[in-house]
């Protein structure tokens, strides 16, 4: 199987890619329908033209379309198909092509050939001529010149899409894990300090070598693409794609961690913990996908969940941010979860399951109705860590179950089945957790967060707020209850004129007030309303007064009665209990738990 793709137009964002393999009567050409990591059908073949194929005399071989992803040919001997792929998505799932840089993931790109799948694929990435472009990707190194342009070698088509290929100017540097070499490349990313990114992000991923106890990857590159808005990344074997903000990135000159800087430190460390769980731990019904259609499992809330419980305790305990810092991206993960009404209503387990049609596919009333197996699969994730040591009298906890699944299925890539997590950890706990499953997993008990946390010292204040950007803090010491807040229960975006809301909160204030996303508010009792004096005029009217508020829904004017109340508590803060209000046993849990595995 051998694969050429050419940066062929990118002004019209084309690639041209040229497909040769030798035929044997009926082959079947297919391009995958989504990408592993991300649980969405994406349709990829949306952005394939002008396909078609040739034999070795240059006749033209008839392509026969079979559905909107699969293209029949019957043929003898070798056959050449050329085709084109329009890419301009800036994401790290899909491809994108312009003047400026090029990046592919293999799913987008690469059509497959059924009958072949498992025999090696060659890749040639054709040299452009702007002078300053580099190749990025852990494709295996055939014969590359030195901007990396040339031939590589997959093993199948499963290891030839699991290397996306970024090209362009970038600056890179490198760091080692355990004598493997760890490279990080940055596009569009000036005036970034290279050398303290990749010492924070040396601690983040020799923590996790550490605590798995061994490192499956001879090579490891992390690729970034900096924009002025975005935050994302996606897993691979032995690499990650990932998108920050400019601004998130430290220069030489801000010496001072920010929030945005903490929260991309814990995105690498998130990807590079998939290099086991996810990538070699899988889902069974992951693993013997096709890629063609979804592949259903309620197991997503353990592999993202637990990565994302993994991802910020990594970066406190090898010291890459304080332990305030990480009680502050709790205080958000608990937030976020309080102001999802859908956790009354979803599991974790349906969550993960419906991921392809509910998650990935949001509309106005989702936080209604759904809940985030990343968000509440990492709480859930914690919950079950102090369960565990609970159960062992901390002699075992969660990273124990993380090695046991790393040494039964990831090691040899056995998939992990459906049922399979929950006698997991009755073998490392010794102790059935069945009824924690059905409390918080398969069911949508309230998460007795505080219990939880005041198990490793750790209390929880709960407050009111009208800010959504408002998502709890690391208190030095706790506080009284603040005063009563007005809060509308409803999200807004930014606009020049009126408020048009995104999203009502059920049986909130602007629910019973008749509200919904997309009304557009322009006043309130006469008075103009904007996305800056909305709360405040909501405050000054004050609890128990009735307001008119005047609003535009489908170009129509509409008017309505808001009785203002109390806002209930939607916002978490987090301090640390004091060591001489604890017990032995819990300051020794804490120091535990926190503790670094190197």
């Amino acid at each position: 199987m051998k694969y050429q793709i050419e940066c062929s137009d990118p002004a019209a964002h084309e690639f041209g890619v040229s497909l040769t393999f030798v035929a044997k009567g009926d082959e079947c050409l297919e391009l995958p329908s989504w990408i592993p990591g991300s649980y969405m059908v994406r349709n990829f073949a949306q952005h394939l033209h002008d396909l078609k194929a040739v034999d070795e005399k240059g006749q033209v071989v008839a392509l026969k379309k079979l559905d909107k992803q699969r293209w029949l040919l019957n043929a003898q001997g070798e056959i050449t198909v050329t085709y084109r792929v329009y890419a301009f998505d800036l994401s790290v799932r899909t491809a994108f092509l312009d003047s400026t840089r090029g990046y592919f993931n293999g799913p987008a790109v690469f059509l497959r050939v059924a009958s072949k799948k498992d025999e090696p694929h060659a890749l040639t990435i054709s040299r452009i001529k702007a002078a300053h472009w580099n190749v990025s990707t852990t494709l295996p190194e055939q014969k590359v010149d030195d901007r990396g342009f040339g031939d590589y070698l997959a093993a199948n088509y499963e290891e030839l899409i699991d290397n996306p290929v970024e090209i362009g100017e970038q600056q890179s540097g490198t760091f080692e894990v355990n004598g493997v070499p760890h490279e990080m490349a940055f596009t569009d990313a000036d005036q970034i300090d290279l050398d303290r990114i990749c010492t924070d992000v040396q601690k983040a991923c020799a923590e996790h070598v550490a605590m798995f106890g061994e490192l499956p990857t001879d090579r490891y590159l992390f690729m970034t693409l900096a924009i002025g808005e975005g935050f994302g990344g996606l897993e691979h074997k032995h690499c990650t794609s990932l998108i920050s903000k400019r601004s998130d990135l430290p220069t030489k000159a801000l010496k001072a961690q920010s929030d945005g800087y903490r929260n991309f430190i814990a995105l690498c460390s998130h990807e590079y913990f998939h290099l086991w769980n996810v990538k070699r731990i899988k889902p069974e019904v992951l693993q013997q996908s096709d890629l063609l259609s979804e592949a259903h499992t309620q197991l997503l809330w353990a592999f993202e969940g637990i990565t994302s419980y993994y991802d910020e305790l990594g970066i406190v305990r090898c010291g890459a941010i304080e332990r305030n810092d990480y009680l502050t991206m709790l205080a958000s993960a608990m937030t976020r979860l309080s102001r999802t009404r859908g956790r009354e209503r979803q599991s974790v387990a349906e969550s993960s399951f419906d991921a392809w049609t509910k998650f990935y596919l949001q509309d106005a009333n989702a936080p209604n109705v759904i809940v985030s197996y990343y968000n509440k699969g990492g709480l859930v994730s914690f919950g079950l860590d102090m369960w565990i040591r609970d159960v062992t009298q901390e002699q075992k906890t969660l990273d124990d179950v993380m090695r046991y699944l790393w040494q039964h299925y990831g090691r040899d890539e056995k998939g992990v089945p459906e049922d399979a997590f929950e006698s997991v950890i009755e073998n490392v706990a010794g102790t059935s957790p069945h009824e924690f499953f059905e409390q918080y997993i398969y069911g949508t008990a309230e998460l007795p967060l505080d219990d939880w946390f005041a198990k490793v010292g750790v209390g929880l204040i709960r407050r009111t707020t009208g800010k959504t950007s408002d998502t709890g803090r690391c208190l030095p010491t706790p506080k009284d209850k603040t005063k009563s807040v007005i809060r509308l229960g409803a999200r807004w975006s930014q606009a020049d004129h009126g408020v048009p809301l995104t999203y009502v909160e059920k049986d909130s204030m602007a629910y019973r007030a008749g509200l919904s996303a997309n009304d557009l508010l322009i006043a309130m009792n006469d008075e103009k309303l904007t996305c800056d004096n909305i709360l405040g005029l909501l405050e000054r009217h004050g609890v128990g007064a009735e307001v008119e508020v005047t609003y535009f829904r489908r170009d129509l004017l509409h008017t309505t009665k808001i009785r203002i109340e109390e806002g209930s508590a939607n916002t978490i803060d987090v301090y640390w209990i004091a060591d001489d209000q604890l017990d032995d046993a819990v300051k020794t849990r804490r120091e535990a738990w926190l503790a670094s595995s190197q």
